[in-house]
């Protein structure tokens, strides 16, 4: 039977595959999900413009979530890393995620939140897309109209887990290879990381502030209604069809 690493691993390498452009294929992190680069690593390029999703996100947003946000998670995790054994600095993303245990006492947060803001914003860029309204079709369509009983179930749902999320982090639409689940973690916790679990990402809001806050404010409803209109379902698609598969 796959283990959960294995699952993990072959969801991003099947899915990020089929979707990344090529010029997001430059740099170390281009496996998005997965992580399958290794110590020093690398900020890829976001791969579209940064007014692509205009309205919706605005263009400085996401410059500087990108560039400066993600781009210190991956400069810390770097620094935290250079103090690790050789052992550990050649794990790959998701094994530093799914083996938190094995991380040296003295850099383990540190790894844990920067390896973590990696992974979550990795695939972050690669889940947007300006839809304009636009929906889940296939199994994913199935699967979430089994779950949630609509779509418009579903939106309520991962809504309004994400307006309940307590400061800084994520609400998420996860699977086990069988069933969707909603979610949450805080800070740049990763859903990989729940001990006993296998959550493989399909959907992901970011709510930290610095995700919204120039366009709206304090306003994270109105954010969370607007990002609706971004959601790269054909990525989402590819992600559940191949968790099905593991």
């Amino acid at each position: 039977m796959m283990t959960r690493r294995e699952a993990i691993k072959a969801v991003a390498l099947t899915a990020g595959a089929l979707t990344v452009a090529p010029s997001f294929l430059q740099g170390e992190t281009s496996d998005s999900s997965a992580g399958s680069s290794t110590y020093p690593f690398k900020l890829a390029p976001l791969g579209y413009p940064y007014d692509a999703l205009e309205p919706y996100i605005d263009a400085l947003t996401m410059q500087i979530h990108h560039d400066k946000h993600n781009g210190a998670y991956v400069e810390n995790l770097n620094k935290a890393l250079a103090q690790a054994p050789e052992s550990i600095q050649k794990m790959s993303l998701d094994e530093l995620l799914l083996n938190l245990d094995k991380i040296p006492d003295n850099i383990r947060t540190a790894v844990r939140n920067n390896a973590g803001g990696q992974y979550n914003h990795s695939f972050f860029w690669k889940l947007l897309k300006k839809n304009e309204g636009g929906k889940p079709s296939g199994e994913l369509a199935t699967a979430i109209n089994t779950t949630f009983s609509s779509y418009s179930g579903f939106q309520e749902k991962l809504s309004e887990a994400a307006l309940k999320v307590f400061g800084s982090g994520w609400a998420w639409l996860v699977t086990d290879g069988k069933k969707l689940e909603i979610t949450t973690t805080p800070n740049q916790d990763s859903p990989i990381s729940k001990p006993n679990e296998k959550e493989i990402p399909i959907v992901g809001i970011d709510v930290w502030e610095h995700a919204y806050y120039l366009k709206y404010q304090n306003r994270r409803a109105e954010y969370v209604k607007a990002f609706w209109n971004v959601i790269n379902w054909d990525y989402a698609a590819e992600r559940y069809a191949a968790a099905l598969k593991g």
